[in-house]
């Protein structure tokens, strides 16, 4: 009888002890988990920022800052997980903002952040990625949206020769 509550009794510890590890295994993976959550949810948000920046150095006919910007928008969008952003949506961002990256030619700049700007405005529209207004903005000349962090219109499409022309179409939040 003795045995058999000796028995039992390790039984008991070595269960309680295999379940605290399990625990605390689970709840190591857990944090690493938020951590990385937290960490893709910034280079999502990162990702508007330098959209923002190709948008600006366009909008001032600056091809080399727009190429170097878009550099910078593809080593962030290639450190994303697809669990956060699918790989379709991370590749068409990729895609363009790849080619946008390797043409220091503005006229062609512009014509492909016109896709990149689509392709930013469907992500903006699935998944916050501020807490600020994001404006929707309408070229008309061009038949083009992008976005922008403000209001007033500084078109990217023609730059200097016609800053002003556009509107907002939509305020996304």
């Amino acid at each position: 009888m003795k045995k058999l509550i000796v028995i039992a009794t390790l039984f008991c510890f070595t269960s309680t002890s295999v379940f605290a590890q399990h625990d605390l295994r689970s709840n190591t993976t857990e944090r690493s988990n938020s951590a990385t959550i937290a960490s893709d949810n910034k280079n999502v948000s990162q990702l508007l920022n330098l959209y923002y920046n190709i948008k600006d150095a366009l909008v001032a006919d600056n091809a080399n800052a727009a190429s170097a910007k878009a550099a910078e928008f593809v080593k962030t969008a290639n450190s994303i997980d697809f669990k956060v952003i699918s790989e379709g949506n991370i590749n068409a961002l990729l895609k363009d903002a790849g080619r946008i990256s390797e043409t220091k030619d503005i006229k062609q700049q512009r014509n492909l952040f016109a896709n990149l700007s689509n392709n930013m405005t469907a992500l903006a529209k699935a998944v916050k990625l501020t807490d600020l207004p994001v404006y929707q903005q309408y070229c008309p000349m061009k038949k083009a949206y992008w976005l922008s962090s403000e209001q007033a219109i500084k078109n990217p499409y023609f730059g200097s020769s016609m800053l002003t022309c556009g509107k907002v179409t939509e305020t996304l939040k």
